[in-house]
C-alpha cells in the first residue's frame, strides 16, 4: 500500500512538473521579450496606474508606486491562477477521455504555474524597492508563508471553479465580472481609509484584502503580522480549499460526460 502510494505520488508529481514546463514554454514561445515580459508587465502597469491615480486622486500614500505593485502582483497571482484553473478540465478534455489520470492535477498545475510567474515578477518588485530606496527588513522572510496562504486559497477556488465550469459554462463569463468587481473592492490602488464604514466591514471578509495587507506589512511598512492575522489568513485559505476539494471530488466522476 505504501509502495503504491509512493509510486502514485511520484507519477502525479512528474505529470505536474511536465505540465508546468509545457505551459512555461508555450507562454514564452515566439515571444521577443520572453521571460523579461513577466518583469516588464507589472512595471508598466505600475507606471500607468501611478500616472493615472496620481493625476486624478491625491492619495497620501508613502512610496505609492511600491504600494501599487505589491497589491497588483499578489492579486494577479490569485486572479490568473483561478481564471486558468477554471477552464483546465475543459481544456484537457481530450487527454481525460484517452487515459486514466488524476483530474485534480490540472487545476492545481495552473496555480503552480502562476506561482512560478509570480516568482519572476518579484524581480520587478525588487527593482522598485531599489529605485525608491526602500530597505528590506527581516519581515520579508515571511513571504513564503504568505505565498502558502495565497496558493492554498487559489487552489481551493480553482478546484471549485473548474468543477462548476464543466457543468455550467456561464461560470467562465461570470468569473471575469466577479474578478473585475473584486479588483475594485480590494484596496489595490487606493488607501483603505477612504472607504465608508459598511465597506470596511466587508473588507474583514475579503481574503485578498488580508493577503495584500500582509504583503505590504512585510515589504513596505516593516510590520510583523501577528498571530491573529496569520490565523485569519490560514483559516480563509483552508476553508476555501476544503470546500473546493469536496465539491471537486464529489463531481469529478461526471466530468467525462460533460467535457
Amino acid at each position: 500500500m505504501s509502495l503504491h502510494s509512493n509510486t502514485t505520488a511520484k507519477r502525479n508529481w512528474f505529470i505536474l512538473s511536465s505540465l508546468v514546463s509545457k505551459d512555461f514554454k508555450l507562454k514564452y514561445r515566439r515571444s521577443f521579450l520572453g521571460i523579461a515580459w513577466s518583469v516588464l508587465n507589472p512595471l508598466l502597469m505600475m507606471l500607468v496606474l501611478t500616472a493615472v491615480f496620481s493625476a486624478f486622486f491625491k492619495f497620501d500614500i508613502e512610496h505609492y508606486p511600491f504600494y501599487l505593485i505589491l497589491g497588483n502582483t499578489l492579486f494577479a497571482l490569485m486572479s490568473d491562477s483561478t481564471t486558468t484553473a477554471m477552464t483546465s478540465i475543459i481544456d484537457s478534455s481530450a487527454l481525460i477521455k484517452k487515459i486514466r489520470i488524476n483530474k485534480i492535477i490540472f487545476p492545481i498545475e495552473k496555480v503552480l504555474f502562476q506561482l512560478v510567474n509570480f516568482a519572476i515578477s518579484l524581480i520587478a518588485v525588487a527593482i522598485v524597492m531599489v529605485f525608491l530606496r526602500i530597505n528590506p527588513t527581516p519581515n520579508l522572510f515571511l513571504l513564503p508563508l504568505l505565498l502558502l496562504y495565497v496558493t492554498i486559497f487559489s487552489m481551493g477556488l480553482g478546484l471549485l471553479l473548474s468543477a462548476l465550469a464543466v457543468f455550467f459554462r456561464d461560470i467562465i463569463h461570470l468569473w471575469s465580472v466577479i474578478i473585475t468587481a473584486w479588483t475594485y473592492a480590494t484596496p489595490l490602488f487606493y488607501p483603505v481609509n477612504i472607504l465608508p464604514d459598511w465597506m470596511l466591514q466587508f473588507e474583514a471578509f475579503n481574503p485578498m484584502y488580508h493577503y495584500v495587507t500582509y504583503f505590504r506589512d512585510i515589504a513596505l511598512w516593516g510590520n510583523t503580522p501577528g498571530l491573529m492575522e496569520n490565523l485569519v489568513c490560514l483559516a480563509m485559505a483552508s476553508a476555501t480549499f476544503a470546500i473546493g476539494l469536496i465539491i471537486f471530488k464529489r463531481t469529478q466522476h461526471k466530468f467525462i460526460l460533460y467535457v
